[in-house]
């Protein structure tokens, strides 16, 4: 869909919010974000200094199938399809779990196409330095959404289980997880992330070999040894809030603020915050104008 710069927008937008899209330049490592409201989709970085009038219409229409519902499950969808959808299985937060080899995968052929492929062990510094995974084709996507300063592959692996697996037995020395709140209110200070990788790696030698004597050698790729560089990035935020407070369209379907920033899936309004992706579906009006 084609992205629109701001002044050739009409007054208003509606439609079904969707998770931004991003890109990151990399000659200055900055973020660029395209919002989605209906058939629209704007160059959020422009409306950075503008006043957003966002009003929720009452309406949740399903990502998947449409289908209207009173209540959005796993940020998005309708009770059917959480219940049926490959990927909205428990698999998805846990990868370890992941149990297409038994036969039982919702969708095998949505699994063929975004689990037995390669994905990447990393480590990140949002909030703190952390752990986590992605698909070889989500970089630097995954971590522009959770809002890391700097990112760095340590492993690839052969599938989303491996992947999982690893993250496990890494997940006693670091954590996996982002403090979102930290996260929004200032850029990290820079950590060496290749010679944390080197230490953890020491730590986990064990494990990483019994996962390779079940799988097979080849069933992952150490990227540390290879020297591979650490990303950093940059996100277009004028100022980072102080106190950090989340815009509930839920519990205030009238919202007006002055966009701040941008990070992660998060709009900054000063010390408030609305996080897109946990809207999406959500039919909303969009207002803009100048502050």
């Amino acid at each position: 869909m084609e992205v629109i710069p701001v002044n050739e927008l009409p007054e208003s937008m509606s439609g079904g919010l969707k998770k931004m899209a991003v890109s990151l330049n990399n000659s200055n490592a900055q973020v660029s974000y395209a919002l989605h409201c209906g058939q629209h989709t704007v160059n959020a970085n422009e409306l950075i200094g503008r006043t957003l009038t966002i009003t929720y219409a009452g309406a949740i229409h399903c990502l998947h199938c449409n289908r209207k519902t009173r209540k959005s499950f796993s940020q998005g969808y309708c009770y059917p399809c959480f219940q049926s959808l490959a990927q909205c299985d428990s698999c998805i937060v846990s990868p370890e779990k992941c149990h297409y080899h038994m036969g039982t995968c919702r969708d095998p052929a949505w699994g063929d196409d975004f689990c037995m492929n390669d994905h990447i062990v990393y480590l990140a510094n949002s909030s703190a330095p952390k752990i986590g995974i992605t698909r070889a084709t989500q970089i630097p996507t995954r971590w522009v959404d959770q809002g890391a300063a700097q990112a760095l592959p340590i492993l690839k692996t052969s599938s989303r289980r491996i992947a999982g697996l690893v993250e496990v037995i890494y997940k006693p020395h670091i954590s996996d997880r982002t403090q979102w709140q930290r996260m929004l209110k200032a850029t990290p200070e820079d950590i060496d992330l290749h010679q944390l990788a080197l230490e953890l790696q020491a730590k986990v030698a064990l494990e990483i070999k019994t996962i390779q004597n079940e799988f097979g050698t080849d069933c992952m790729t150490d990227l540390v040894s290879n020297d591979t560089k650490s990303t950093r990035i940059h996100y277009p935020v004028n100022s980072h809030p102080v106190k950090v407070k989340s815009v509930n369209l839920d519990k205030t379907p009238v919202f007006t603020g002055e966009l701040t920033g941008i990070k992660g899936q998060y709009l900054i309004f000063g010390d408030q915050v609305l996080n897109v992706r946990k809207f999406g579906g959500y039919h909303v009006d969009i207002s803009i104008s100048n502050s």
